[in-house]
């Protein structure tokens, strides 16, 4: 066959619904396939990542819920008279204690000076203590002991003495 056939015979095919031709002669053959005309795309893309509509109904709405973490403005709304917060300056990992042998830096009622310790947060593997900016009595613990923490999240109630 020569081009001008290979042509005429891809026209005709065109105008039927033959999906797949094939042609054999004494030292040739031509095969032609028609499919959906559809963009060439990498399998990369054609990849399926999860969205909302695959997961199961229980982690779509973890996924919805609003932090847990109360804010600095929640907090504010049931702050006492003379209360002030002590926030997370950093993200990383919240620790009541040096060490988890030890006791932890500050309690629920304890009276701390200005500069003391009361926590450390760990961020990329260094050990940052956080340190009172006023002198007065811890009123409640905020976070859990090894938990993360964001940048302004708020870690004690302290009312000022």
């Amino acid at each position: 066959m020569n081009n001008k056939e290979i042509k005429e015979l891809v026209k005709m095919l065109d105008g039927t619904d033959i999906t797949e031709f094939t042609f054999e002669t004494e030292g040739s053959k031509i095969s032609i396939k028609k499919g959906i005309n559809s963009p060439i795309t990498n399998q990369a893309s054609m990849m399926q990542y999860p969205t909302a509509n695959m997961l199961p109904p229980g982690l779509i709405a973890a996924q919805q819920a609003p932090p847990a973490v109360p804010t600095e403005e929640d907090i504010n709304e049931v702050l006492g008279p003379n209360q002030v917060l002590i926030i997370a300056p950093m993200v990383g990992t919240f620790y009541r204690a040096p060490s988890p042998e030890s006791e932890p830096y500050v309690q629920v009622s304890e009276t701390i000076e200005v500069g003391q310790v009361v926590c450390i947060i760990e961020a990329m593997k260094l050990m940052n203590e956080i340190e009172s900016e006023w002198r007065g009595k811890i009123v409640k613990v905020l976070v859990e002991n090894a938990q993360p923490v964001e940048y302004g999240q708020p870690l004690f109630v302290l009312e000022k003495v």
